[in-house]
């Protein structure tokens, strides 16, 4: 090939018009490629809604948990939240079956108790956003809390310990007699000319709010619902936090001497009222 046939290419190559590139395309093409790595980080986090059914108006809390917790990470969060006791027996219920303690909901089944699976098994992760299930707390009194699940969320760093973001109103005293029982407790808190009123205040510790919440006290507890051998926050352990003058005090009230505990005689007054009322 002679150099001319050469050159001649070279020149009509050069005469090829080249595309113009606007700088808003570098740019968004630049963008783009910088938050691809964000946009398909995986979530680390879910946001849940709890609220206690039957009760207006309502209590809820809503909560940003690690998304590895099971399903007994998730029971300690809730009862941290609520500032429940603990001390009662607890499930939940998902598209129709039974999770929670196996040996302990098992002890005294029949063969017509619906079979129990394992708690540790199911993860938040294993959720989908707008899954709702049932968590329920004290079969005596019957709390039922409605599990929302709202989104999940990547966070940095990544959560180790869940927390309290919001919430409303105070739970119902522990051993007040269910949703009935609740309803009555009130009207006797109310109305300092009720009959009941000395005992129950005195049975509730002297003063009761249904409207009380502080988010920083709860948020603290919820974050210390898990606890490590070491005092330090971990979701690898289901232990709840080490023992305190609440729980001196509840092992006072299970002892024994309960029929001398002027709280069961509420508890024991409000149940009489709510069966008079059937």
């Amino acid at each position: 090939m002679s150099i001319d046939a050469c050159t001649s290419r070279q020149v009509a190559a050069r005469s090829v018009p080249i595309p113009a590139i606007s700088s808003s395309d570098l740019l968004d093409d630049l963008l783009a490629t910088l938050f691809i790595p964000v946009m398909f980080k995986p979530a680390n986090a879910v946001q849940i809604k709890v609220s206690i059914d039957e009760i207006q108006p309502q209590v809820w809390r809503r909560l940003v948990l690690p998304i590895d917790w099971n399903l007994q990470h998730l029971h300690l969060g809730i009862q941290a939240a609520f500032n429940w006791w603990n001390y009662h027996l607890y499930e939940f219920r998902i598209g129709g079956l039974r999770y929670g303690d196996i040996e302990v909901l098992t002890e005294d089944a029949t063969d017509d108790d619906p079979r129990v699976f394992d708690q540790t098994e199911v993860r938040l992760l294993d959720f989908e956003e707008g899954s709702v299930f049932s968590y329920n707390y004290d079969f005596g009194d019957g709390w039922r809390h409605t599990v929302a699940v709202e989104e999940f969320l990547t966070l940095a760093p990544s959560p180790k310990q869940g927390s309290c973001i919001a919430g409303e109103r105070a739970r119902p005293p522990e051993d007040v007699g269910g949703v009935s029982g609740y309803e009555r407790f009130l009207e006797i808190i109310a109305d300092k000319e009720d009959p009941e009123y000395t005992e129950t205040i005195r049975w509730c510790g002297g003063y009761f709010d249904p409207e009380w919440l502080d988010l920083a006290v709860v948020d603290k507890d919820l974050r210390n619902a898990l606890r490590s051998s070491n005092g330090a926050c971990t979701n690898q352990n289901p232990n709840p936090c080490p023992r305190n003058e609440l729980d001196e005090v509840q092992d006072r009230r299970l002892d024994g001497n309960r029929t001398d505990d002027p709280q069961l005689k509420i508890a024991k007054l409000l149940k009489t009222w709510m069966v008079s009322q059937y």
